[in-house]
């Protein structure tokens, strides 16, 4: 009978929960009942559209003391930042800049939201980045590239006439975490996007994204004096194609005054830029800042030069741009990937950072997931973020961090940034995924405040977005927490990187070799497996790319024995028979890593199948239909990578896993029955 009770009492919790499609995020307050007196309760010392809204959130949803908003120029020298304290029964909020009054109104509502204490305040909060940017690959076409949560947010062809209500929700969302960049479209731009036809629709979004704090920035490509310019070329030394980009800036800057700047993807996959005519990659991105710096813009020029090349890969990067230390203006950020190759599961940090020492630089993260399961598995990124911001690369001595470095505390910088590949769609949910939200979150409290333990954003995501009930969001936390290492054990354990089948970087491919291909484009460039053994050397005996480190960690991650075994077969090509630090053979340490990746996501799935009573039915069925689905492929990666990474070592997987339930040549006909799907 007791049991019927409890069965009776589940459902009952359940069948009452308010139905959820996720469209609102962590933004999950619930209106107060006010009135009409109550409206004294929050007031402000001026007027502007951004206070209108800060007024609004308080008047809606804040259910705590009276709030006065001050706008002070003397409230701080940081942009966008601001203090909040409690006297007399009252909080105060104050800030120099309008925004900064707004952000704190979020910062409270996330405090009540999160079950915290709002009324022993005395916070001062200011940005680790001055700009802190999304980066939308989407296409003018309404497509996204590595877009995995439907189609574009943009509606291209019914703007600037029609405004989505979620234009709206896209900017309050941001601003809720402190996003004030967003970057419209992709680096592999469209030139049109600069015709005067859509300058009017980047100009609409511009007025509806400016009280949330929201400043736009648009990809251009390089060759657009051409192809839109009626030009002979797109030569930056070129005096009619500079006086073709001034032109164009202050067309822009006359719609849109507060306009950020440009992102340039140049000489990379094929995209036109500066070394096409023999110039250099200051010569391009100084062009367009001598264009920009009127109106105090900025140019975002990306190092992920990916040409055909002799050399490693990895080198790429610091073999083109740190011989230009130095020349580029004051108005240029070298916009920097994580990692030296391309957003993997995981990666040392770039070499480059720390080695620019006279050049500005900026990091760019991918919060979609193009090499993490898309938006079908559950991997929480807060930690990759945290692991490459909090690395040590010894530039000027210990303690000179990729996070000191890009925010301007190490080395003077006139300009500080951060950019995230964003994770948005049309979706209802926005992401996909219900867990990817919970990467969009992350990016924007890091790009706020980079010394936030992913733990802690976790934490407050889970409270946010689902329930601050103890009894569910500790195992929440936990699953969230070992979720990228998790991954990273049934995709590419102890730095394997890049084996994904080719073009849709989502199942495995390590046998892949597409005929005519670069060989930067196959798998066994990476892993370069034979009966010796398996990894890349970048040793002084291999590509040296470890010399592109500084002496500290060149020494360490040179050395086999003193190497980061989480990167082990990054920098080395380790026999099959290597002994780990726990005694055991390199062979059997894969096997063991693939398998417990494997069933730690049926772990996951349990976790979740447990917490049914503390979730809606139709975000429950979401992620548990997810999980199954992460189950399956996580078992096709541990499959296919050891069945085939096997026919090399020719030893047995250890009998203490379990056994394989593919077989090989059946998932290579799958992968190549994808691939001709796709052509």
């Amino acid at each position: 009978m007791k049991k019927l009770v409890v069965i009776f009492i589940s459902v009952f919790i359940v069948s009452h929960l308010a139905a959820e499609d996720g469209s609102r995020l962590w933004l999950r307050f619930q209106e107060t009942k006010k009135e009409a007196t109550d409206s004294k309760l929050f007031r402000s010392n001026r007027k502007s559209p951004t206070i209108t809204i800060a007024l609004d959130e308080l008047n809606r949803y804040w259910k705590g003391p009276a709030v006065d908003l001050i706008a002070d120029k003397k409230a701080g020298t940081i942009k966008d930042g601001y203090k909040i304290s409690y006297k007399g029964g009252k909080i105060s909020i104050s800030a120099a800049r309008d925004i900064g009054l707004l952000y704190g109104v979020y910062h409270l509502l996330r405090l009540q939201q999160t079950g915290k204490d709002a009324t022993a305040l005395n916070v001062e909060e200011r940005p680790s980045y001055e700009r802190r940017i999304l980066n939308h690959w989407d296409n003018l076409d309404g497509s996204i590239e590595r877009g995995y949560a439907g189609r574009s947010l943009w509606q291209w062809s019914q703007l600037p006439d029609t405004l989505s209500p979620r234009y709206e929700a896209y900017a309050r969302a941001n601003a809720s975490i402190g996003i004030n960049g967003t970057v419209l479209n992709n680096v592999n731009a469209n030139p049109q996007i600069l015709t005067p036809e859509y300058l009017l629709k980047v100009k609409a979004l511009a007025d509806l994204f400016r009280p949330y704090g929201l400043t736009v920035y648009l990809s251009v490509n390089f060759a657009a004096p051409k192809a839109i310019g009626g030009l002979p070329d797109a030569d930056p030394l070129n005096k009619d194609v500079q006086q073709w980009w001034k032109n164009k800036v202050k067309e822009i800057y006359a719609l849109i005054p507060d306009f950020g700047g440009l992102l340039v993807k140049a000489n990379s996959e094929g995209q036109s830029g500066p070394q096409d005519y023999g110039r250099t990659h200051a010569d391009g991105a100084n062009m367009l800042a001598d264009a920009l710096k009127p109106y105090q813009g900025i140019v975002m020029w990306r190092a992920f030069v990916y040409s055909p090349t002799k050399e490693d890969r990895a080198k790429q990067a610091c073999q083109e741009f740190v011989p230009l230390d130095g020349q580029f203006r004051d108005n240029v950020i070298i916009q920097i990937k994580n990692g030296p190759i391309d957003f993997q599961p995981r990666e040392p940090f770039s070499p480059l950072f720390g080695a620019l020492r006279h050049t500005q630089e900026m990091i760019e993260f991918q919060i979609t997931q193009e090499y993490l399961g898309h938006s079908k598995q559950l991997v929480y990124l807060a930690p990759l973020f945290e692991e490459t911001l909090q690395s040590d690369t010894y530039s000027d001595g210990k303690g000179a961090t990729v996070a000191k470095i890009t925010d301007g505390s190490l080395r003077p910088a006139r300009v500080t940034a951060i950019a995230g590949v964003a994770n948005t769609g049309d979706e209802v949910n926005w992401c996909g995924h219900p867990f990817a939200q919970s990467n969009w979150y992350a990016f924007g409290r890091l790009a706020w405040n980079h010394n936030l333990p992913s733990e802690q954003i976790a934490d407050e995501w889970i409270r946010m977005t689902f329930t601050p009930d103890e009894r569910f969001v500790r195992p929440v936390k936990d699953m969230m927490m070992s979720s990228r290492e998790t991954c990273v054990n049934y995709m590419m354990p102890y730095g394997l990187h890049h084996i994904f089948a080719f073009n849709q970087h989502y199942g495995p491919e390590p046998w892949g070799d597409i005929p005519g291909g670069r060989a930067d484009w196959m798998p066994w460039y990476y892993h370069n497996a034979d009966t010796t053994g398996v990894g890349f050397d970048r040793t002084a005996t291999g590509s040296n790319a470890v010399a592109q480190y500084f002496p500290s960690l060149n020494d360490v991650y040179g050395d086999i024995s003193r190497c980061p075994e989480n990167l082990l077969l990054w920098f080395h090509h380790v026999p099959w028979e290597y002994k780990l630090k726990n005694g055991g053979s390199l062979w059997d340490n894969l096997c063991y890593r693939y398998d417990e990746g494997v069933q730690q996501v049926r772990s996951y799935q349990k976790v979740w199948d447990r917490l049914e009573t503390w979730v809606d039915a139709q975000r429950f069925r979401e992620v548990q239909s997810r999980l199954r689905i992460q189950a399956k492929d996580a078992l096709i990666w541990k499959d296919a990578c050891l069945l085939y990474f096997q026919t090399f070592s020719g030893q047995p997987i250890p009998y203490d896993i379990e056994r394989p339930v593919n077989e090989l040549d059946e998932l290579k006909e799958q992968i190549r029955i994808k691939h001709n799907s796709t052509l």
